[in-house]
């Protein structure tokens, strides 16, 4: 993994993102961290014409978004307008809105549909992936159901998005679910997990937690990841500062 290849998932900051004002000023203290490319999430309402002028003046890549899930399964050719419009090739399927997961046939259905919004998604160059949380960690007839939606989609049309602290809270292992998405995961995101003093995990810088972070780059860097996301759902502060604790760790530690 190269340091170019670490981008800010902007969910961090989605406090500080609300106002056009507000963006700039935040776009310029992630340059200034040092990331050289963003996953656009939790913005306010602007106009793409207008982020893509600010990202370009912060000297920021828009390398990847993650984009409303029912617009994404019912309204497709929005999201890719709306991703050709920023010049960008890559967004997620954020989070199974709306679906219940009571049974494998709602699995099942949801595959369908990722699979057919993906398929217009790669017919106009762009690519679909899915981001996990832990609730697909939940088994039907003894598969999870994040494996049940990815072998019943083409990889062509779904690829993958891993989230290294949700595959740990749902009891899998970052390394071994990078390992299986080999030549299906061009993004990751970057989320330590740690145990707090009541016996509960919650969220920490890169490094400040308990994953195995050479393990899970080296799996990464070996499946044919292009993407490397640092998000932190909470932060114990500034998040701007905990931005800065992992980008400076993963500089040091990470890094070729």
């Amino acid at each position: 993994m190269k340091i170019s290849q670490v981008g800010a998932q902007l969910y961090t900051l989605r406090n500080f993102l609300q106002l056009p004002a507000d963006m700039v000023k935040s776009l310029r203290q992630v340059r200034e961290i040092g990331y050289e490319a963003v996953q656009l999430s939790g913005m306010g309402p602007i106009d793409e014409a207008e982020l893509l002028k600010m990202l370009d003046g912060e000297g920021l890549a828009c390398a990847a978004t993650h984009e409303d899930s029912i617009t994404i399964l019912d309204n497709t050719e929005k999201v890719i307008d709306h991703l050709a419009k920023l010049n960008c090739k890559y967004t997620a399927y954020p989070f199974p809105s709306g679906i219940d997961f009571k049974s494998k046939a709602d699995v099942l259905e949801l595959a369908k549909k990722l699979n057919a919004a993906g398929a217009k998604m790669h017919q106009a160059g762009q690519v679909l992936t899915y981001h996990n949380h832990s609730h697909e960690f939940k088994r039907f007839e003894g598969q999870t159901i994040l494996e049940i939606i990815y072998e019943n989609t083409e990889p062509q049309n779904l690829q993958a998005e891993p989230d290294t602290y949700w595959v740990q809270h749902g009891g899998g292992n970052p390394v071994a679910w990078i390992n299986k998405m080999t030549n299906r995961c061009p993004l990751l995101h970057l989320k330590d997990y740690r145990i707090i003093e009541t016996n509960t995990p919650t969220y920490a810088e890169i490094g400040n937690g308990n994953l195995d972070w050479p393990a899970i780059i080296a799996a990464a860097d070996k499946a044919g990841c292009l993407w490397y996301f640092v998000e932190q759902d909470t932060c114990p502060g500034d998040p701007f500062d905990s931005l800065q604790q992992s980008f400076d760790y993963i500089k040091e530690n990470l890094c070729e």
